[in-house]
């Protein structure tokens, strides 16, 4: 089946920040990827913003090199290739000062259209603000104008709200797209369409019949050349106040009236109230965090996260988590979350756990009867899998057996699996927010996550250690089995 390819108006996409590593690996990519599609207008232009000293070839030969490196062989078309470069310009610019934006004003008004401008701010949360105050000084923002964000949005609810003000001071909220590339991922979209585009799950999609909820977002990588960065944030501020949080919103959502970005993000900030506080007197119970230490990873020995720092630290490099949402839909279901760093497998996934039947008919001969899972793999080899039981096929009697429905992508669909952000970044230009945080959101996330934070220091719960190449700390096992429960380790 041929993919239809949904036209977008022709735009400006300013990457500042555009020789850093997020544009190598992901941005760059993304858009050739987008232009190879046909989806990219003949007068769609990429400029991009550093303070690098580079000629516009230079920047060419640099976006050159980054396709050859991320963008794998079969899939590079030397005629696109080609095409893609030219729409390249570049730009030396200070963003602390006045220096350049005379030459991005210039670089804009060669076109003259009312084409889109999307400012894609690849660059530290604290030059958001400069950014945006530099934007308006020069007079480079119009009604069709947007910008682009990226997290760590704040590292506490003061800096949030800090952010926020001071790019709504010259951005309106429609105008701002706080990207979340977990949001763009199309077995997270598919959550979406299991849920309400088909009449067998949304009925028992409630505490009658879910017992629990796990959400999964392991990575076998350490802190590589980011342990100055990673030691100030850590994995709750790093991965659970947005990846984590934003995945269970979508889990534990009530529909919404329409597709509307609004409507869906006023779904999820209802979720966001509903948490329940983890606070001093229920973080022992209901929260663990580690540091990896020395062990076995992909490459072989590795060293453990001090190690790798270089000092000590309290940072925590793996979080496990018993949220409850408090509403008539969810009372008394928890819902596990957990991620880390240095972990046996690279595995993001939701487990949605059934309860089991009422009274099984089957004797113990027929062997035990599992209960029913659908298993949503984020990363890698994304697929949705529905575990069910059934006969196991053959004479001598009822013998049951635990199997799985099972919809790969890669074996479903001929089509390459795009990236996250070809999805995110051309719904930038077309103005669709609806995978997008909004600010109430992001803020709402922050008010949960930081009295986990305090309760830390509050009763200096110690930093648990797991070694490099396990499945975390054996507290963070002990939570889940004191509820009778175990963790899907990616084995179903």
């Amino acid at each position: 089946m041929t993919r239809q390819i949904i036209p977008v108006d022709p735009f400006d996409y300013i990457i500042f920040g555009g020789t850093g590593d997020l544009a190598q690996r992901k941005l760059l990519p993304a858009l050739y990827h987008r232009d190879n599609d046909g989806q990219l207008p003949d007068a769609a232009r990429l400029i991009a913003a550093s303070r690098s000293d580079l000629s516009t070839r230079e920047y060419q030969n640099f976006a050159r090199e980054a396709l050859e490196t991320y963008v794998p062989e079969k899939h590079r078309d030397q005629d696109c290739i080609e095409r893609f470069l030219k729409r390249l310009d570049y730009v030396q610019i200070d963003v602390t000062s006045d220096v350049g934006w005379d030459e991005l004003k210039s670089a804009l008004e060669m076109e003259q259209d009312g084409r889109i401008r999307a400012f894609y701010l690849a660059v530290g949360p604290g030059l958001f603000g400069p950014i945006a105050a530099q934007l308006d000084k020069h007079d480079l923002i119009d009604d069709r104008s947007r910008l682009v964000i990226e997290k760590p949005l704040g590292r506490d609810l003061p800096s949030a709200l800090e952010l926020n003000q001071d790019v709504g001071a010259h951005f309106r909220e429609d105008q701002v797209f706080r990207i979340d590339h977990y949001l763009g991922k199309e077995t997270v979209q598919n959550l979406l369409a299991l849920r309400f585009a088909n009449a067998l799950f949304e009925p028992l999609w409630n505490a009658s019949h879910i017992d629990h909820v796990q959400i999964t977002v392991a990575e076998t990588v350490g802190v590589e050349g980011r342990a100055g960065y990673y030691d100030k944030s850590g994995a709750l501020r790093d991965m659970v106040q947005n990846h984590l949080l934003q995945l269970l919103c979508l889990v534990a959502m009530e529909p919404p009236s329409s597709d509307d970005a609004d409507a869906l993000r006023d779904e999820k900030l209802k979720v966001l109230r509903s948490l329940k506080p983890i606070t001093e007197q229920n973080a022992d119970a209901n929260s663990v965090r580690a540091q990896y230490k020395s062990g076995v990873g992909p490459e072989g020995k590795v060293d453990g996260y001090l190690e790798e720092l270089g000092e000590e630290s309290t940072s925590a490099t793996f979080v496990a988590l018993k949220a409850e949402v408090e509403n008539w839909r969810w009372a008394g279901v928890p819902f596990y979350l957990r991620t880390g760093k240095r972990m046996a497998a690279r595995m993001s996934e939701i487990v949605i756990n059934f309860r089991p039947v009422p009274h099984s008919i089957f004797g113990e001969a027929a062997g035990k009867t599992i209960n029913n899972k659908l298993v949503l793999r984020l990363q890698p080899d994304e697929s949705v899998k529905q575990w069910i039981m059934i006969k196991d096929p053959g004479p001598g009697g009822m013998r049951l057996k635990h199997v799985p429905l099972d919809m790969s992508f890669a074996d479903n669909f001929d089509e390459r699996s795009p990236d996250a952000y070809e999805r995110l970044l051309l719904d930038v230009i077309r103005g669709n927010q609806t995978l997008f945080m909004r600010r109430d959101e992001v803020e709402e996330a922050w008010r949960w996550i930081d009295p986990i934070l305090q309760a830390w220091t509050d009763t200096a719960q110690p930093v648990r250690n797991y070694p490099a190449g396990s499945w975390g700390p054996s507290q963070s096992i002990a939570m889940i089995e004191r509820d009778q429960r175990t963790w899907n380790d990616g084995d179903m």
